[in-house]
Order: C-alpha cells, then structure tokens, then sequence
C-alpha cells in the first residue's frame, strides 16, 4: 500500500510526516526558481522582440515616408555617397548622339560682324579677312505690347438690340473701368506658370514684371485670369475625358493635394494621347468610376491598389516599379529562407527588364 492510500486508511485521514512535508516543501521551492527562472527569460525574449518591432516599424515608416514623391521631391540623402559617382553621361557605345541645337527655321535679324579694328594679342592693325561665319541665336522679346482697340458700336435696325464689333484678339468685351484687359498669351503663361510650374500667384507676378519690362498684373487678377481660364477650358476638358475613357490602356495614380489650406488628393489618368486630372477631396476609387465606369474592359496599369480592383472586366497590369520596391523592402527585413520569394520575384523583374532593353537595341 503506498503513502495516498495510507492516508486514508480505515476512513480516517493520515497526516504526512514531518520529512514528507520538507521534501514537497523543497520540491515547490525548486518549481518555484524553475518558473521565476523561466519567466525571466521569456520576459528577456520580449523585450528583445519588442524592440525588434520597434526598430522594424521604424524603418517601415522611414522607407514609406523617402517613397512619397509629394514629401520631399528635393530632398538629399542626409549622408553622402562613399563613392559618388562621376556626373554626366559614360562614354562608350552607349553614349548616344551628341546633340547640339539645330540652326533655326527661320532668320528675323541679321547683323554684320566685322574684324576688330586691331589685333587682340599684338595690337597690330594689319588684318586680313580670310572667310565669314554664322552664327545663330534665338532670344525672346522683352519689349511689352500694347493694342488698342476701336470698336464700333451699334443698334441692329430689326429688333432694337445693340451691337458691337469684335476682333480676334479680343479677349474679353468689357469697356468703362474694365477696358483695360491682357492678351491671350499672358492669360496662357499664367496658367502655365501656375498649373504646370506650381508657381503661386505672386511668384507668377513677380516673374512677369521681371521678364516684360512695364508688364503690371496684381495677384487678384492672376487668381480671375485663371478662373476665367478654366471656363474656357471646359469643352477641351470633356473632350480629355472622352479620349482617355475610350483609351484601351490608362495608368491610373493618386497623391496629395492641397484646397483652399484643406487635405484633398489629385488623381491622375494617363492614356497613351492624353492625360486627365481629377480633383477629390478623398483618395477613394469614386473618380476612377465616374471617368471610367466600372465596366471599362481595357488595360488598367497601377500600383495594386484595392480600389482598382473593382474593375472586373479590366486586365490589371501591375507597376514593375512599385512590385520592384516592395520585394527590395521586404528583403531588407527578412531573414533566412524568408529572403527566397523576394529575391527570386527581383530576379524575374531584372530579367524582364533585361528582354526590354534587349527589345529596344540597348
């Protein structure tokens, strides 16, 4: 009979003896290090994964913040090259043709250069001419255009209404206070400096007057001129859309945008002949859908965002590039057999890339 059954012997229950209970004592004591032992050493293990994380959410976040090109598009690296490499084109095959500007189409000005009354090195005056070259140069005007208009004004003789004259460069029939108007190439150069430069108001005044000397315009009539800008450009708008929703291929992207100091976002929609820009004050898939309609049956080529996919009947193309960064991501991060799958879609990715320039004749 062994010692639980003795203690319950006869119905009656039987104390363990005093070096009963110093063994089990000592046995607890020695389960008790065991596990404070054990605890200590996972608590070590999750510390160090904790900061693992840490330093790995880091430079997640540091590697999304240096892939956004609205952050920073000037930014340097904060340390420099060990080994810069030497600026300018390799020489070699792959050099290419050495380009120059070509003479121009046509000649408004010519001058006649002569000799120096004397020669430069020597200072002496015996000079013979032994042939004449050309030369040419293109410069843009500075001197500031100023029209006049005279224009009649009538009374139509059937209905009573009145009448005026209007010229092709006419750009707006105001008169009174408002005669005073810009012609139709500053409104362009507004517009481009504005929209395609990304110059402000006052950036887009202070370079007129710099470049066209008496040329005035204040920034209140920058903002009008681009208002009434877009207005005209309505039809040239819908007809964007057109083409690019007829397009067979269109790559679709997104990034930050600024609206009267509030958060918006700037879609772009890029065919092969066009390229249409919408503005949300949401990065949702809504101006996509209402540009394209969710049965575009195209190509669509974007960077794999969920949205897209919402185009069923579409063919999704995804950006080489952006599959490209991901796997150079992942593999600055992963560790032993993990490493396998983004090396070897990076492996793949080079050796398309290397059939394209293969393609081309490079």
């Amino acid at each position: 009979m062994d010692a639980a059954d003795a203690r319950i012997a006869d119905g009656r229950p039987i104390l363990p003896s005093y070096e009963e209970l110093q063994r089990e004592n000592a046995n607890l004591k020695r389960q008790l290090v065991a596990a404070q032992e054990e605890i200590h050493g996972l608590q070590r293990t999750v510390d160090q994964l904790r900061k693992r994380v840490e330093e790995l959410l880091r430079q997640i976040e540091q590697l999304r913040g240096e892939s956004k090109r609205q952050a920073a598009p000037f930014r340097k690296h904060d340390e420099a090259p060990a080994e810069p490499k030497k600026p300018g084109r390799k020489p070699g095959r792959r050099y290419g043709r050495h380009a120059h500007r070509e003479a121009p189409p046509r000649i408004d000005e010519m001058y006649h250069v002569p000799l120096p009354p004397q020669c430069p090195h020597c200072r002496g005056g015996r000079l013979k001419k032994t042939r004449v070259v050309s030369q040419y140069q293109t410069e843009i005007p500075r001197q500031v255009i100023y029209r006049q208009f005279d224009v009649e004004v009538g009374v139509c003789r059937d209905c009573g209404n009145a009448v005026e004259g209007r010229h092709e460069l006419m750009t707006s029939t105001a008169r009174g206070a408002a005669s005073s108007q810009l012609g139709a190439n500053v409104h362009a150069l507004l517009a481009i400096m504005n929209k395609q430069c990304g110059l402000s108001h006052g950036k887009c005044v202070n370079l007129l007057s710099t470049a066209y000397e008496g040329l005035t315009v204040s920034r209140a009539a920058c903002a009008r001129s681009l208002a009434r800008t877009a207005v005209r450009c309505q039809a040239a708008h819908e007809q964007i859309r057109r083409e690019v929703r007829d397009s067979k291929c269109v790559t679709p992207d997104e990034t930050g945008w600024r609206v009267a100091g509030h958060n918006a976002w700037l879609h772009e929609f890029v065919s092969p002949r066009a390229t249409c820009y919408v503005i949300d004050p949401t990065r949702s898939g809504r101006p996509a859908e209402e540009l394209l309609g969710l049965d575009y049956s195209g190509t669509l080529v974007h960077d794999g965002w969920s949205v897209y996919d919402r185009f069923t009947s579409a063919a999704h193309q995804q950006c080489m590039r952006h599959l490209q960064r991901r796997c150079e991501d992942l593999l600055s991060m992963a560790r032993g057999m993990a490493a396998n799958l983004p090396r070897a879609v990076l492996e793949l990715i080079d050796a398309a890339y290397g059939c394209r320039r293969m393609w081309r004749g490079h």
